[in-house]
């Protein structure tokens, strides 16, 4: 099956395991770009979103498009594929006011939208081949915006970034029940900052942030980079010759 139709199936038992708990996270009171709460920066990254148009990549549950809308007054889309996650989002979050959320694939989505002043995946962009997905989001993102995802670097099994741009196997742990594998895109930060040059943005800073536990292995990061402007056409400077010959 291929790396990406894995994902979907995973995350979509996921979201269905999830809608019979009954289980939403709450709206946070502060971004957060890693699984611990207090570790790293917040909202701050993305820069002023105050009455601006914001994706939020793998939008799940919906908690953290409705902290950006209500804490900071941004107009966010939430965009994700599975359905279930997708009904998670909407059947708690109706009617408010600076954010819908869209099921569909991004690419796809992002063909046929308005440019976006910004963008964000906290977790969620390794489950997409990033030639796939960096090309979309440059295109639908406007120049200069910032793009800011949080990554897996190194799992809880200690197995460090690959360094060549390829899926890998990681699991997805829940509480009741056995883990869902999927094929994660879980690549060194020099990869990372080799792609998203390749695919039009500067990457302007890249952290790690080890768990607080010291004994756990796990480790994110976090990339900060932003859409380069549009390459103004070349026009040659080279007057056209007007020698005969013969």
């Amino acid at each position: 099956m291929p790396a990406e139709d894995t994902n979907t199936r995973a995350w979509q038992i996921y979201g269905q395991r999830q809608l019979a708990r009954a289980f939403t996270p709450p709206v946070p009171d502060r971004l957060s770009w890693t699984p611990w709460e207090g570790t790293g920066p917040g909202a701050e990254v993305l820069g002023d979103v105050t009455g601006r148009r914001v994706l939020d990549i793998g939008s799940g549950a919906g908690h953290h498009a409705v902290h950006l809308a209500q804490a900071h007054g941004a107009h966010v889309t939430g965009i994700e594929l599975s359905p279930t996650q997708h009904e998670r989002a909407v059947s708690t979050h109706t009617d408010l006011n600076g954010v819908e959320f869209v099921q569909a694939d991004v690419v796809e989505y992002l063909a046929e939208t308005e440019s976006f002043d910004a963008a964000y995946a906290i977790g969620t962009l390794a489950f997409i081949d990033p030639h796939r997905s960096l090309p979309a989001l440059r295109n639908g993102l406007r120049p200069g915006a910032p793009l800011i995802l949080s990554l897996l670097h190194t799992d809880l099994h200690g197995h460090g970034p690959s360094t060549a741009v390829a899926p890998r196997e990681q699991m997805i742990l829940l509480r009741d029940g056995p883990p869902l594998p999927t094929q994660m895109w879980v690549l060194s930060p020099q990869l990372w900052e080799g792609l998203l040059t390749e695919y039009g943005f500067r990457v302007e800073a890249i952290d790690l942030f080890p768990h607080p536990d010291e004994n756990a292995t796990v480790i994110q990061q976090l990339i900060r980079a932003r859409r380069l402007p549009d390459r103004p056409t070349r026009v040659s400077s080279r007057p056209r010759s007007t020698a005969s010959t013969g």
